[in-house]
């Protein structure tokens, strides 16, 4: 995780949504270029997950927003990731939700660097 008093700045500590200082898990709003971006983070199972979306949009984050949202919440050297899964489990609950996906127990298999 990236430095946890800095993103404590940005938690939503009150309403449904609202939680305490609870480490990673918990929904942020924080203003990147402009936009108020809206992310729920939650951890289990081996996994750390965000969900970001643009406040009021039902358009999908932009490439550099999800930039953005990585570096506050992973360190600079985590290999984050989002997935296209196969058709048959996919799921899209909001046309305007990107996700980045962690694995907290295996590292991420990645292409050679000269491919990526």
């Amino acid at each position: 995780m990236s430095d946890p008093d800095f993103l404590n700045r940005y938690r939503v500590c009150t309403g449904q949504l609202g939680s305490d200082d609870d480490g990673f898990k918990g929904f942020f709003c924080v203003r990147i270029k402009g936009a108020r971006v809206k992310c729920m983070a939650s951890d289990g199972e081996g996994w750390q997950h965000v969900s970001v979306s643009v406040d009021k949009s039902n358009q999908p984050p932009s490439w550099a927003l999800m930039c953005a949202v990585k570096d506050l919440f992973w360190q600079p050297e985590d290999c984050v990731i989002q997935f296209h899964p196969p058709a048959a489990v996919y799921v899209n609950q909001h046309p305007g939700v990107l996700h980045l996906w962690r694995s907290l127990h295996t590292a991420q298999p990645m292409p050679p660097l000269w491919m990526v």
